[in-house]
């Protein structure tokens, strides 16, 4: 099972940082992706980490603001979010695909491969 801490309330220009840990499973040998749901809109995916070679991949919205990472020693991916923006607000999931590197397509919000999944958590961007 994998789960999400972190979210909260924060103002616009503020940060959060969430992470990703798995229970029965080793989180670092799999590749690890955010995604986000927006109120009334598609789920779409935020950013990946290659367990192979550490390399990111953002989508363009969240370039230069968010920065996925790992920690192998604590098994744990974190999302580091700054100059939040109302529109970042949503439910943040990770999960995992079972294989050592991203889909091709970082902003891919359907599942696909990526099966272990965790239960969200609530990030609010609010004045």
């Amino acid at each position: 099972q994998v789960m999400e801490s972190g979210g909260g309330l924060v103002q616009p220009g503020g940060s959060l940082k969430l992470s990703c840990t798995a229970s029965e499973f080793t989180l670092d040998y799999y590749a690890v992706k955010w995604f986000r749901q927006a109120p009334g809109k598609e789920r779409e995916g935020v950013s990946c980490i290659n367990s192979s070679d550490d390399t990111t991949y953002y989508v363009d919205s969240v370039k230069g603001r968010f920065t996925i990472s790992r920690d192998k020693a604590k098994d744990t991916v974190y999302l580091q979010m700054d100059k939040l923006e109302v529109e970042d607000t949503g439910i943040y999931y990770c999960a995992t695909n079972g294989l050592d590197f991203c889909d091709s397509d970082v902003g891919n919000g359907e599942s696909g491969d990526y099966k272990r999944w965790g239960q969200g958590t609530q990030v609010t961007v609010s004045p």
